[in-house]
Order: C-alpha cells, then sequence, then structure tokens
C-alpha cells in the first residue's frame, strides 16, 4: 500500500517531564511514510515551551503554534489547523505511542474505511495507589463494558482512545467543539457517526497512560467526567444509556439507604451492599498486586464511581451553552 503522509497533533500544558520523551516516541515510529508533529502549547509554569522549541530546533518535522486558552479541544484545533497532513493522529504530552502505533492505524483505515481508529487507554501504576486505579480503571465494574478501557475485540464503536483520523472527516464536521473542556473526543466522534462515518475500536493500539496519584486527584477528574457526560446527553440527544445511569443511581440509592435507614433500618442495606460489591470485585482484580495496592482497590472503584455519579448529577443546565450545538439550536429557523 501507498502509505500517506501523517500529522501527530499534541496539546501540551505543564509538561516539562514528560514532552521530550512522548515526541522521541513519535519520531520513532516505524512508519514508513512522512511524519510531522505538532505541539500546541498553552500557558505552562513549568518550561513546557522551552522543551518544545528545543525539540522543534533540533527536528524540522516538529513544529511550536501557541494555545493561549491551554484548553485541550482550543489546543487540538490548533494544532490540526496547523498541520498537513491527510492522516491525523493525536496524542497526549505524556502518552507514549508504541512502535507500530501509527503503521497499525493507518493500515486499519485502509482496510476498514473508517474515519477514525484507536485502541486501547491502557492504565499501567508505579505506586501502589496508582496499580490500584489501573486496576479499577481496566475492569468492567468501574468503567462498564468501554472497549477502550477493558479491551475486547476490533470493530465499530461509539468512542475510542486519541483517535487516528482522515482529515476530511475532520474537516466534514469543522473539529473539536471548544465548549466541551471534558469529553471533547466523545462528542466529536458522535458527530462523526452522525455525519455516516465509522469510529473503528482496533485493540493492538495501545498507549499506556498514568492513572492520578492520590484520591482526591482521581476524584476531581472523574467528577468533571461526570459533569461533562451530561451536558453531551442534553446536547445529543439519544446518547445516555445504563452504563452512564449506573453511577449516578447508585449515589442516589447510597443517599437514600444512609438517611433513610434512620426511619426505616433495611435501607441502610443498600449502601451495604455496594460496599460488599466493590469490595468482592476488588479480589480477582487484585490477584497479583502489593497488599497495598488490593486494599485500595475498593477505594479507588467508589471514588471514581461516587465522584462521577455526582459530578453528573450537579452538572449546571448552563454548562456547555456556548458550544456549536447549543448556540445552532438557539438560532431562530
Amino acid at each position: 500500500m501507498t502509505w500517506p503522509a501523517v500529522s501527530v497533533v499534541m496539546p501540551v500544558l505543564n509538561e516539562e517531564r514528560h514532552l521530550a520523551q512522548a515526541v522521541r516516541h513519535v519520531l520513532a515510529q516505524e512508519y514508513p511514510g512522512d511524519l510531522e508533529v505538532v505541539l500546541a502549547v498553552g500557558p505552562s509554569t513549568d518550561r513546557t515551551r522551552e522543551v518544545a522549541d528545543t525539540l522543534a530546533a533540533a527536528d524540522p518535522r516538529v513544529k511550536v503554534v501557541d494555545n493561549p486558552t491551554g484548553r485541550t479541544p482550543a489546543g487540538l484545533n490548533a494544532a490540526i489547523a496547523a498541520s498537513s497532513h491527510s492522516i491525523v493522529a493525536r496524542i497526549d504530552g505524556h502518552a507514549m505511542m508504541p512502535p507500530d502505533y501509527l503503521a497499525v492505524a493507518v493500515r486499519t483505515i485502509e482496510e476498514t474505511g473508517a474515519d477514525n481508529v484507536g485502541g486501547i487507554m491502557a492504565a499501567e501504576g508505579e505506586t501502589p495507589w496508582e496499580k490500584a486505579v489501573a486496576a479499577a480503571m481496566t475492569s468492567k465494574i468501574g468503567v462498564g463494558n468501554a472497549r477502550f478501557h477493558t479491551g475486547g475485540e476490533g470493530g465499530p464503536a461509539d468512542t475510542v482512545y486519541l483517535g487516528v483520523f482522515r482529515r476530511t472527516a475532520l474537516e466534514r464536521v469543522g473539529g473539536y467543539d471548544e465548549a466541551f473542556l471534558r469529553a471533547q473526543d466523545w462528542e466529536m466522534n458522535h458527530r462523526i457517526r452522525s455525519t455516516g462515518g465509522v469510529v473503528w475500536f482496533e485493540p493492538r493500539m495501545r498507549v499506556s497512560y498514568r492513572p492520578r496519584p492520590s484520591a482526591g486527584a482521581l476524584a476531581k477528574q472523574y467528577f468533571n467526567y461526570g459533569r461533562w457526560r451530561r451536558v453531551v446527553a442534553r446536547q445529543h440527544k439519544g446518547t445516555i444509556n445504563l452504563r452512564y445511569l449506573a453511577p449516578p443511581l447508585a449515589v442516589l440509592g447510597i443517599a437514600v439507604g444512609l438517611v433513610g435507614g434512620f426511619w426505616l433500618w433495611p435501607l441502610w442495606l443498600v449502601p451495604g451492599a455496594y460496599a460488599a460489591a466493590i469490595a468482592g470485585a476488588a479480589v480477582p482484580l487484585g490477584r497479583g498486586l502489593p497488599a497495598r495496592a488490593r486494599l485500595s482497590i475498593p477505594v479507588a472503584l467508589a471514588t471514581m464511581h461516587m465522584a462521577w455519579g455526582i459530578g453528573f448529577i450537579t452538572s449546571p443546565p448552563g454548562l456547555g451553552a456556548d458550544s456549536r450545538v447549543a448556540q445552532t439550536r438557539r438560532e431562530p429557523a
């Protein structure tokens, strides 16, 4: 096959620690076609800009553009606008591409006709807490049946991790909606599918992901996930299902059980049953892990579920009101 040239776009903010290594993984790809890397650098408080400029000075394939807002979707759009090639691969500033990542992606695009292909968010921890979170994030009890977390057979999917796109698909849907500070991948993949495109999950595309280093950071991450997934549900009717409703229903059930149990004691069985369920699920997930990691898995699961559910329930009605979809609906016919 003829291998098309690929533009790799990276929105980066405060990535001094990982950026150089991430870019080296891109430039070392075992890919037969041409490559370029476009770094959209936000207003970082560390040496990210200096690292990016050094990388660009050392290799003509690396280009740096500004992302004044520091927001991920704005950075992605800026990098895409500055890129040149017919295939556009999104990667994060702390993600490490395996050597065959782009070759597998482009071959999959050619074989399937997909507009976007992506693979597995391979959570891997270093500390006992991170290992516990990684176990939770790669389990169905932790994240449902999302194949980009848990793995599975290749095929059409609602969304995938990161993504390698046909430029024509990005142009067809107008790129990322910059109002979506989170869930921007899911939202744009929905628009790609709504306009006749195919989003394809390819399990051979694995990118290492480092979980949040503390329970507080994990809670903040999943709280924002829940908040913005509610925005997607508001903007795109019919996109919600039981997988997304399970955490908020669990939060409501536990709250009713804890409070109502003072008047009707059997209601305390609800939070008790939840605690027993995640404790039991943690046993197989913790096999082979250190004792501290095994003991932390129920905490990680509960943090993910409760934070996501609370974020979903408390998502303000005005959040995302400046999105393109919301603005279009407000325009007079």
